[in-house]
């Protein structure tokens, strides 16, 4: 079952176009929103949860249109902006005696569960927790108003490679029993090759893919070789080409390694073909 479909979302400033942006997120999986700064991937978040307010399109949750059912739909939405910044000087009890209160399925049990787990002191302030600490108390929040599905935009931003190895885990583990869902933004690509099953790549405002994550990888190549053997026909067909003194190097789709002959070939990973398609 979708638990979220995009439809030709639209959003015009003035100096940025969202254009017609759509994708879908079945149930039980990680989806990785990537592109550079600016591409517009904070505005589509915020145009899904109607934080601004889209031109046009269509978002439906759980098979409900969420404009016309948006208190329903955000009972089940956990959204995560990095970790916990607000009310620096309260405790944990304090933000989770108000936050309680805006859910309809607000589970204590759970919570107290996800405390444990998180080993979050609840009787500790905002501005004494770690930020992969602040990132698992926005967590804790979320999965305990029963939230199908999580939205998260850069949730791992700023910490240390250990932390974010621990969140990804425990992304992983809230897809498990397939009744969760997390679409998730960020800028560091390497987390996304561990935990994404998909992967939506917004380029300059518009969906430039929307695909398998391994088959989005595997798609492509790394060539290099010297500057006798760039030719005419090598050069239309590279992705962000680079020369340098020694040759060149650049990006072929797996499609195009007929015009490789010859070259060094080797595997690309997510990063490296964000970098190549930039170039372009």
């Amino acid at each position: 079952m979708e638990i979220l479909s995009v439809q030709n979302l639209y959003k015009h400033y003035e100096k940025f176009d969202l254009k017609n942006v759509s994708f879908s997120l079945e149930e039980g999986y990680i989806m990785g929103f990537i592109g550079r700064n600016g591409a517009g991937k904070t505005t589509t978040l915020k145009s899904i949860l109607r934080l601004v307010h889209p031109d046009a399109g269509k978002v439906t949750m759980l098979g409900m249109d969420y404009a016309e059912n948006e208190l329903q739909c955000k009972q089940k939405i956990g959204f995560m902006l990095g970790g916990v910044d607000f009310y620096p000087k309260k405790k944990l009890s304090t933000i989770v005696e108000v936050t309680r209160r805006f859910y309809s399925e607000w589970d204590d049990a759970a919570y107290r569960r996800y405390l444990d787990q998180f080993e979050l002191d609840p009787e500790k302030k905002v501005d004494e927790l770690s930020a992969g600490m602040r990132v698992k108390f926005s967590l804790a929040l979320a999965l305990s108003h029963h939230a199908r599905l999580l939205i998260l935009d850069e949730p791992t931003s700023g910490l240390d490679p250990v932390s974010r190895d621990e969140l990804l885990l425990l992304f992983q583990n809230i897809i498990e029993d397939g009744d969760h869902s997390i679409l998730f933004s960020t800028h560091i690509i390497s987390d996304l090759e561990k935990c994404a099953d998909y992967i939506t790549y917004i380029k300059d405002g518009a969906v430039f893919a929307r695909t398998n994550k391994d088959e989005f990888i595997d798609a492509y190549r790394l060539v290099s070789g010297t500057s006798a053997q760039l030719t005419a026909d090598l050069k239309s067909k590279l992705i962000g080409l680079h020369e340098h003194k020694f040759g060149f190097e650049g990006m072929l789709r797996k499609s195009d390694l007929a015009a490789a002959s010859g070259l060094e070939v080797g595997p690309a990973d997510l990063e490296n073909i964000m970098i190549h398609i930039e170039r372009e």
